[in-house]
């Protein structure tokens, strides 16, 4: 059962969010908070860059097909799903937070947990690292355009170029320069992985209690009723769902190894909430920012529960597998 128990990070979430609902941050303090924010989230991206190893991107970059599948899943499946199921799923929630259920179709794979999830399971490590560095890093390029196209359609506004060059010289800039550096750096960082750790989830708390501070100050919870939060729940269950069979099938209709498929449903079935919540910061500067990152936070632990199980059945079927031709021939 502990697999389907919060994790230490999704609990700091918790006590986030708790946290600015009684003593929300305001004024200067709001303030001073916003740059630390900024400041933790160019580090986070500086170190990611000088993490990511050159040899890893070469082993895993001739796989073009696998990748290629990974982007499409990532940048037009869940749009699209987001999008052509708006009419069922709408209803369920605010018109908010249907905004950032539309807002995390648009959003990058994750990093980490779509490498541990891929390695878990058996499959094919090497480009997984490829596909999900190569979704996280045009995300930053992507994200926004889709943004603006999703939300004109909507009704809610255009595409901000300002914040498209703010998301650019945030995140990318930085990412570079840790590429740059890593020829310096770079067995330092990965050796103490636990800072990258740290930073990557100080930076996405410290956005949450900024942006949960500024949304109680303008009645959230007021405007979030029990029955709106289950919808929210199942409409982000019904997204997982879609994304995991449809890259689970869609693998073997084109003729993908096993170990390929594994990493096409752990690399185009997750949505990034560590690139969400700083891209929202800045594109959703007008629009109240409690209720776009909330449906990232709740599929963020939505889908490293159903993750975490799907990946030990894969291993488990892997390693029968093995043992398969051992049995027939004893």
């Amino acid at each position: 059962m502990r697999r389907f128990l919060p994790d230490g990070f999704t609990l700091s979430l918790i006590g986030t969010v708790l946290l600015a609902s009684f003593l929300p941050c305001r004024g200067a303090t709001a303030e001073v908070f916003g740059g630390l924010t900024d400041v933790a989230i160019a580090l986070l991206f500086f170190l990611h860059g000088a993490k990511l190893s050159r040899e890893a991107v070469v082993a895993g970059m001739t796989h073009w097909r696998l990748h290629l599948t990974v982007l499409a899943s990532t940048f037009l499946l869940f749009p699209l799903l987001g999008l052509l199921l708006k009419p069922v799923l709408s209803p369920l929630v605010s018109p908010d937070l249907y905004l950032g259920i539309l807002f995390l179709c648009t959003l990058p794979s994750t990093v980490q947990s779509s490498i541990a999830f891929t390695s878990m399971a058996r499959g094919n490590v090497p480009a997984a690292i490829v596909s999900a560095s190569a979704s996280s890093m045009l995300g930053i390029f992507i994200t926004p355009l889709l943004v603006g196209v999703m939300i004109a359609g909507s009704g809610q506004g255009g595409l901000s170029w300002h914040a498209i060059g703010a998301i650019v010289l945030q995140l990318f800039v930085p990412f570079v320069a840790g590429q740059i550096a890593q020829r310096w750096i770079g067995g330092w960082v990965r050796k103490h992985a636990v800072l990258l750790t740290f930073v990557d989830r100080g930076s996405i708390l410290l956005v949450v209690y900024t942006a949960f501070s500024a949304a109680v100050l303008q009645g959230l919870w007021k405007q979030l009723p029990l029955p709106v939060l289950g919808g929210l729940v199942v409409v982000n269950v019904v997204l997982l769902a879609c994304a995991l069979l449809a890259t689970r099938y869609g693998a073997r209709a084109l003729g993908f190894a096993r170990e390929d498929e594994i990493t096409i449903v752990f690399c185009g079935s997750k949505k990034s909430l560590a690139s969400g919540v700083p891209m929202a910061k800045v594109l959703f500067a007008g629009h109240p920012l409690g209720l776009i990152v909330l449906p990232i936070m709740l599929f963020h632990q939505i889908q490293l529960m159903t993750c975490a199980v799907l990946a030990r059945r894969y291993a488990l079927r892997g390693i029968a597998a093995e043992a398969a031709p051992t049995t027939v021939a004893s």
